[in-house]
């Protein structure tokens, strides 16, 4: 699965200076750096390189200042990693790719040119916000049968756990829950009951919730607009 080739791909951003986290906004990863603004690049993972993946990148591309595409280098030496066509492909439509090889190896085929110009600053607006407040990594890139961990259902979820214990008033949680008013009556997931004006209750399908993802004490900060 793809999924097998995330981690390898993540530590080589890393060592690169970039925080990544895996699927964002439809990408299986995006990384920042430290800069303001920052550099925002999108990884696409695939078990071999072929036609889908540039595909992928180039709907990507609008979105990115860098696009790296990755997939396992072949066994014998005879994957699309060897055919110089699509090397040059990658080289003209701007994106870098990465071979992983089975022992997790990431190996740079080709380089993409530095900070190309950025065609949707909307759309990279918006992956450097759901990045930025995601809380940690929750996420394997190029997962697809799971529920993405967005910051909203974080977010959700940390309301889920502050009335598991019984009913709260809204008030008392937008203190660490920045989103809790908009997120309780909105009720998305139908986790949440409203007791009382102000005042919530945890829903048995709430509570299931809490068993498929256990919470632990996570910070917010900042507001999460898009349920996801």
């Amino acid at each position: 699965m793809e999924t097998a080739l995330y981690l390898p791909v993540k530590r080589f951003l890393e060592k690169l200076g970039f925080t990544v986290k895996g699927e964002i906004g439809g990408c299986d990863l995006v990384a920042l750096n430290a800069d303001n603004p920052p550099l925002v690049v999108i990884g696409e993972l695939k078990l071999a390189f072929n036609l889908e993946l540039i595909l992928q990148a180039v709907d990507r591309a609008g979105a990115a200042d860098e696009v790296w595409i990755a997939a396992k280098i072949s066994t014998r030496g005879k994957g699309r990693e060897s055919d110089a066509r699509y090397r040059n492909l990658c080289r003209r439509l701007g994106f870098g790719m990465l071979g992983v090889n089975n022992t997790g190896d990431v190996e740079v085929l080709v380089k993409p040119p530095t900070a190309a110009p950025r065609r949707n600053p909307r759309k990279r607006s918006r992956l450097i916000a759901e990045h930025q407040k995601r809380k940690g990594d929750p996420v394997m890139g190029g997962s697809t049968r799971a529920p993405i961990m967005t910051a909203y259902r974080q977010q959700a979820l940390a309301c889920a756990s502050a009335l598991s214990d019984g009913p709260r008033r809204v008030r008392d949680l937008r203190t660490d829950i920045p989103d809790a008013g908009k997120i309780l009556l909105h009720n998305v997931y139908g986790w949440f009951d409203r007791a009382e004006r102000g005042i919530y209750v945890l829903t048995d399908a709430g509570r299931a919730a809490l068993m498929r993802w256990p919470q632990q004490s996570i910070a917010f900060s900042g507001a999460t607009e898009a349920p996801p």
